[in-house]
C-alpha cells in the first residue's frame, strides 16, 4: 500500500445512515430507480447500445405530442436514475396510464437520434400504482 492511500473500508450500517442523510433527495430517487431495475432484470439506460434490444424500466419525466413527418407521435422521457431514454409511439395522440410520474417496464430496440437514445413503439407494461 502506497502512502496516502487508505484500504476500503466496508460501509456499515452507520455509514449507510450518514451517506443517506447527506444525499440529496434527487440522488436518493436515482438510487432507488437505479436498484429497480436490477432487481426487475432490466438493462440500465446509460448500458443500453445503438441497435441493442433491450428491457428497460423507470419512471416517466415528461410526456408531449409531437408530430413527426407529419404523423402524431406521443413521446415520453423515461429516466431509470443512472440516464434518460425517449418513448415514441408513432400514431399516437394519447394512451391510458402513460403520463408523467408513472412506472413502466419497456422493450425494443434501442435507436440514437439526435444523439439520444430512442425506443420507437416499444412492448410496454405499467407498473400498478401501488408500487410507486
Amino acid at each position: 500500500m502506497s502512502a496516502g492511500t487508505r484500504p476500503e473500508k466496508p460501509a456499515g450500517r452507520f455509514r449507510r445512515l450518514l451517506d443517506r442523510l447527506s444525499s440529496s433527495e434527487e440522488e436518493l430517487q436515482s438510487a432507488e430507480l437505479q436498484q429497480d431495475a436490477q432487481d426487475a432484470g432490466c438493462t440500465r439506460i446509460c448500458d443500453c447500445d445503438d441497435r441493442q434490444i433491450v428491457k428497460v424500466t423507470g419512471t416517466l419525466r415528461h410526456v408531449t405530442l409531437r408530430p413527426r413527418a407529419g404523423v402524431p407521435a406521443l413521446e415520453a422521457e423515461l429516466f431509470d436514475g443512472s440516464a434518460a431514454l425517449d418513448v415514441v409511439w408513432l400514431g399516437r395522440r394519447s394512451i391510458v396510464g402513460i403520463e408523467p410520474g408513472r412506472k413502466l417496464i419497456a422493450s425494443g430496440r434501442v435507436s440514437l437520434s439526435h444523439g439520444r437514445r430512442v425506443l420507437f413503439n416499444p412492448k410496454y407494461e405499467l407498473r400498478p400504482l401501488g408500487q410507486e
